[in-house]
């Protein structure tokens, strides 16, 4: 297996099938709408578009307990086309309707809702199938995020309502709009996407800590090598929050994420809303929004990056896997994946058999064998005592009697012999070679920065160390370590080990 086989994200996890539906069935839009579709299970009259005519629509409102103000008749409404849009509800339409939709005998009912297949699935289906009636609706409620508001859209009008107020179709400027469909679904598509792998990469946003809204625009702006963003940039990333604000807020009622919207004192209104300048490193984030994938925002996000194709792990799926497939793969995960990885891969074994499993596949000098090291002392941290025979039977062999030696004197075991020099600057050597090809450098740099201070005559034996990676980390030493006499050294010895290794 090499790097470039192992997953692209940190693996995420999910709780069973059955706890998720039971999220899915108390988000708000799937409860209103299961309530709309059993209240409409008799019927009721609907208009052209099916939507409630007011005076049921006030009806509904009561029916969900919900405020007559303009709230509750907005948030009815939505969860109105939920229902017809998951197939709890089905619209039949008026036979003797003309081409306009305009009933025969001129009422304003053309049709009448009942309640559809989907709702007996809801009720009495397996987590699975509300799963998926859930997932409906999501991408409805997504298509409808990525649409421009009516404002907008009224703003591409102009000349387009006649003096009655009707609006002829004729001279919609469509290209006014600014607004590509396409582009706009992959955008926020891409915002979940980033957001679920901050979800899963970051253990504070993992345990429900909320992210800065001005942290998720700029993910989206701000170019990686840029250093100081300029005020264009930070103009754009203001614009962008605006806009990830509004998409939010209709989010929100799918139960895919929690968002705290932007302060409304922040936005100036001229007609039309302005977006705020960013704060300052003093100010209260928070008034600047904030949001964060729920479990059930996870999974919805999961299943659409499935669905796109990509590689989007679980914890527990290398469970079944053997173990150097789960060491390479644990190289590329943040710790706290990491050990949930291992914790549930040696969960599916016996201990000892775990211990002996993970040390065999820790041995070898090819060039991933120090990154294996290094993830398996990771793995065998979860073991409990019961490792312990493994672990010493493993005290004089050259790749594994440093990892031993560690695990054991960390839990106090008696009788631990000392390392010898040589396995010392070996497994120096090896420590630093785990960290050659990490995409961060922190990590490396920091081990050599404290070489100095460990070993004190290190470059004075490490160019003799039997180790395929030692000319490699003399290099990087020489290259990064921040004493420039020590990196002069370090290159000296890399250029003795060379020629050592060369003769």
């Amino acid at each position: 297996m090499t790097r470039a086989d192992r997953p692209i994200l940190p693996p995420v996890r999910l709780p069973e099938e059955v706890e998720l539906a039971r999220e899915a069935l108390t988000s708000p839009l799937l409860s209103r709408a299961a309530q709309l579709a059993h209240w409409a299970e008799s019927g009721v009259r609907v208009g052209a578009g099916g939507e409630l005519l007011d005076a049921d629509l006030l009806r509904a409102v009561a029916h969900l307990e919900l405020s007559d103000d303009e709230d509750g008749p907005a948030a009815t409404a939505e969860a109105w086309c939920f229902a017809v849009d998951t197939g709890l509800m089905e619209i039949e339409e008026d036979q003797g309707v003309d081409s306009d939709g305009v009933p025969d005998d001129g009422e304003t009912a053309v049709g009448t809702a009942r309640a559809g297949e989907e709702l007996a699935l809801l009720d009495g289906g397996t987590p699975s199938d509300v799963l998926e009636i859930w997932a409906g609706g999501l991408d409805a409620v997504l298509a409808d995020a990525a649409t421009p508001s009516f404002e907008s859209l009224l703003s591409g009008m102009e000349g387009a309502v006649d003096d009655a107020g009707e609006i002829d179709p004729n001279s919609i400027d469509l290209d006014a709009l600014d607004w590509d469909p396409e582009e706009e679904g992959e955008f926020l598509d891409t915002v979940l996407a980033n957001l679920y792998m901050l979800t899963a990469g970051d253990t504070d946003v993992a345990e429900g800590a909320m992210v800065p809204l001005p942290v998720v625009a700029a993910s989206l702006v701000v170019p990686d090598d840029m250093r100081e963003p300029t005020d264009e940039v930070l103009e754009e990333v203001s614009t962008v929050m605006m806009r990830l604000d509004e998409q939010f807020r209709v989010l929100t009622g799918t139960g895919l994420l929690e968002y705290d919207p932007v302060d409304d004192a922040l936005i100036t209104m001229e007609g039309e809303p302005e977006a705020p300048p960013l704060p300052d490193d003093e100010e209260d984030l928070t008034r600047y929004g904030q949001v964060r994938l729920t479990t059930l925002g996870l999974y919805g996000v999961r299943e659409r990056m499935l669905g796109a194709g990509l590689q989007v792990p679980t914890v527990g799926e290398l469970a079944g896997e053997k173990a150097e497939v789960l060491l390479l793969a644990l190289t590329d995960l943040p710790e706290p994946a990491a050990q949930a990885e291992a914790t549930a891969w040696i969960a599916a074994r016996e201990p000892q058999d775990a211990a002996s499993e993970l040390l065999d596949a820790a041995r070898g000098d090819d060039p991933l064998a120090p990154g294996r090291r290094l993830t398996a002392q990771l793995a065998l941290s979860v073991l409990g005592p019961e490792g312990e025979p493994a672990l010493r039977g493993v005290l004089d062999d050259r790749h594994l009697g440093g990892l031993a030696r560690v695990w054991l004197t960390e839990r106090g075991a008696a009788d631990v012999p000392p390392p010898s020099e040589e396995l010392i600057f070996w497994l120096t050597v090896d420590t630093l070679a785990a960290q050659l090809d990490n995409e961060d450098p922190a990590g490396l740099q920091e081990l050599v920065s404290g070489l100095s201070a460990q070993h004190s005559s290190f470059f004075e034996h490490a160019w003799q160390v039997d180790h395929p990676a030692t000319t490699e980390v003399l290099e990087a030493v020489g290259r990064l370590h921040p004493d420039e006499s020590l990196a002069k050294e370090a290159r000296a010895a890399a250029e003795r080990a060379r020629s050592r290794t060369t003769d």
